[in-house]
């Protein structure tokens, strides 16, 4: 006889576990399915974020961030170093960190209440769920409720198929055990921006590949531009406008064919790592008598609230519409669940904020200048750089800048775009004010701590009405 829960969430990644947990929380009987197997054959949980991409990703930025900054920055502080990086302790302390991460997540479960279940995960009629161990054996369970978060995966140009020796996924960009000399990445997103950045500060010699004319077209342009300029003091070779049509591996290296506007180009690096997105994965993962139904674009079709067309079946993360944001899916779990147990749920898609942590970081949340342009709606800007920060000069961190955008007639604020030291920690308060629906005077006549980068928002909506105090008003 099938086990009977009253929710059971298939994927336990940074949607699905906390879906599964917030779900334990009130009071509901809860299993959660997830089929993730690392490379050492050894199931986990936590999805894509926990295993191969957020948290190692920040392991190695971070490792290679201290490497770029004990060549480039020490000696300003007065400390001389002679330094070598020991890559295979590097790569160590990353598996570490996701070894118990990933841990963590089981222990969640065991002391919330969450029956964890490895092995693939496939809706059926009814509400029934047939779980394939990795051993190849089947069992089946059913619930009232059933959560779909399966996650997401690489996206593979056909030009370019992964055989994860040369031409790489970004898994395996994360999991190089020599740097190479040469290394091309195709696509100047946040993945490829950030692999490019580790590899780069370690010493291989990158070129990113773009197919858009903009750098980083979904973020506002001054930001991204003073980030561009940035990444090329840094070494960061990023070629816009490059359509890449194929690739040859031989060697002496992979030759990457592509055009730009002066005609046929090609380059040859050691390594190709392909970062151009990532689409949903949805494979095998329901019937087609469970009502439930993919969109155009292959994501699972949802309204607003995550509820599938198919009864008590829900989906959220990144099979479903909206960023491929983990934070964005987590919101989603917790909300669905919620929901299931008759309690308020809400998630504000309008204020999401997203992050590269790259150095200088990059974040934003909110509308981008481009897009009240383009809306015609009425605003003002306020600019403060963080080289007029006591705080990042001191931290010799004194690039880019904090940016807000309000509303010319009532003052909310509609957007802020951060490049600099901390960005991704700072953003968290304009998006608390965003929440809010706070005003830039509300941020001028807060208070902040001094010496603080935090002091670059209280100064930029200051700037917004001219009457900043640590810049000349324009």
């Amino acid at each position: 006889m099938a086990d009977a829960y009253d929710v059971v969430v298939i994927g336990g990644g940074p949607a699905g576990y906390p879906c599964a947990l917030r779900a334990a929380q009130n009071g509901l009987k809860v299993a959660c399915v997830d089929e993730w197997k690392n490379r050492d054959d050894k199931p986990a949980f936590g999805g894509t974020c926990l295993n191969a991409g957020c948290i190692p990703s920040k392991a190695l930025l971070e490792s290679s961030e201290l490497v770029y900054r004990a060549q480039h920055e020490f000696a300003a502080h007065g400390i001389k170093t002679d330094v070598s990086i020991d890559l295979a302790t590097m790569q160590k302390r990353r598996a570490t960190i996701v070894r118990n991460m990933t841990g963590g997540i089981a222990s969640l479960f065991k002391s919330g209440n969450v029956t964890g279940i490895f092995g693939h995960g496939r809706l059926l009629s009814g509400r029934r769920i047939e779980v394939t161990a990795h051993d190849g054996s089947k069992s089946e369970v059913t619930a009232r409720h059933v959560v779909l978060a399966s996650g997401s995966i690489p996206t593979e140009l056909k030009s370019l198929t992964f055989d994860h020796q040369s031409i790489l996924d970004s898994w395996d960009g994360l999991e190089l055990t020599a740097v190479p000399k040469t290394l091309c990445v195709i696509g100047a997103g946040v993945i490829g921006l950030e692999l490019g950045s580790v590899w780069r500060r370690l010493g291989a010699q990158v070129v990113v590949l773009e197919a858009l004319e903009n750098f980083l077209a979904i973020a506002d342009q001054q930001l991204a531009n003073e980030a561009a300029r940035h990444f090329k003091k840094q070494g960061l070779d990023i070629r816009l406008g490059a359509r890449v049509s194929g690739a040859s591996v031989a060697s002496n290296g992979v030759t990457v064919s592509y055009s730009d506007k002066t005609g046929a180009q090609s380059v040859v690096a050691e390594k190709v790592i392909v970062a151009v997105g990532r689409r949903p994965f949805t494979a095998n993962l329901f019937a087609a008598d469970t009502g439930v139904a993919l969109d155009e674009r292959g994501f699972i079709k949802v309204d607003d609230h995550c509820h599938t067309d198919a009864e008590d079946i829900w989906a959220i993360g990144d099979c479903v519409r909206g960023p491929m944001l983990a934070h964005k899916g987590k919101e989603e779990g917790i909300a669905v669940a919620d929901a299931i147990a008759g309690n308020y749920a809400h998630v504000n898609y309008d204020v999401i904020p997203s992050v590269i942590y790259t150095a200088p970081e990059i974040a934003w949340v909110g509308q981008t200048e481009e897009q009240l342009k383009a809306a015609s709606i009425p605003y003002k800007s306020g600019v403060f750089p963080f080289a007029a920060s006591g705080r990042a000069r001191a931290m010799e961190a004194a690039v880019g800048f904090a940016k807000i955008l309000a509303a010319r007639d009532t003052d909310t604020i509609l957007g802020v775009h951060i490049v600099g030291p901390m960005a991704g920690e700072l953003i968290a308060e304009a998006t608390l004010a965003m929440e809010f629906q706070a005003s830039a005077e509300d941020l001028q006549r807060t208070i902040h701590a001094h010496p603080t980068l935090a002091e670059a928002l209280h100064e930029a909506a200051l700037a917004a009405d001219k009457r900043a105090i640590d810049i000349m008003n324009r």
